[in-house]
């Protein structure tokens, strides 16, 4: 009965993440000169530890990247957005990914990892790590409402920045200022 009930719950939040990423999808990237997506001085909040999987199929959590800054991306090949940032966030990793940075690129597709790595094949994806939720469980857990979602999250594994919609994750100020974070010890 709980798994059932389970399924509905995430059969809604994918019904309800397409709706939004519909509506996004015709919304506009935020402009390279538009600012950074990530206020300052935002208090650290402490987030869930979501489940998903890697390429490899193996159980990952968010507590499996602590000590790095993390830019957890909550996407899915079928939105329109999500297709236009993912090769910006694939430099932002190139960019600065590594022992201190990584970025999260989360897919909430349902049919599986070999979706997501046509499409990272058909992008052009280099860098990214192939991660994938299929049950949504991750998105709902950390509050998405819709993709694409992208938190902030601090080396103690708290959210420090929240961002709908798309983002264009390798403008100069947007790298900037998380190079800047990163040398902080991802202070906010």
């Amino acid at each position: 009965m709980r798994f059932a009930i389970a399924a509905v719950l995430a059969g809604a939040v994918v019904i309800v993440a397409s709706a939004i990423g519909i509506y996004l999808s015709s919304q506009e990237a935020e402009p390279a000169g538009g600012g950074l997506p990530f206020a300052r001085g935002v208090k650290p909040k402490q987030i869930a530890d979501a489940q998903f999987r890697d390429g490899a199929g193996r159980s990952r959590t968010l507590a499996d990247f602590r000590g790095k800054l993390v830019l957890l991306n909550i996407w899915a090949t079928w939105c329109t957005p999500c297709r236009e940032e993912m090769p910006a966030l694939d430099r932002l990793q190139a960019k600065l990914g590594g022992r201190d940075f990584e970025v999260v690129a989360l897919s909430i597709d349902q049919q599986g990892p070999e979706i997501v790595r046509k499409f990272f094949n058909d992008v052009g994806i280099k860098t990214l790590q192939l991660y994938i939720d299929p049950s949504a469980q991750a998105a709902f857990k950390l509050g998405a409402v819709g993709v694409p979602s992208t938190l902030l999250v601090d080396p103690r594994g708290r959210e420090i920045g929240r961002h709908a919609g798309p983002a264009k994750w390798d403008a100069p100020e947007i790298v900037e200022d998380l190079r800047r974070r990163v040398s902080d010890g991802g202070q906010h």
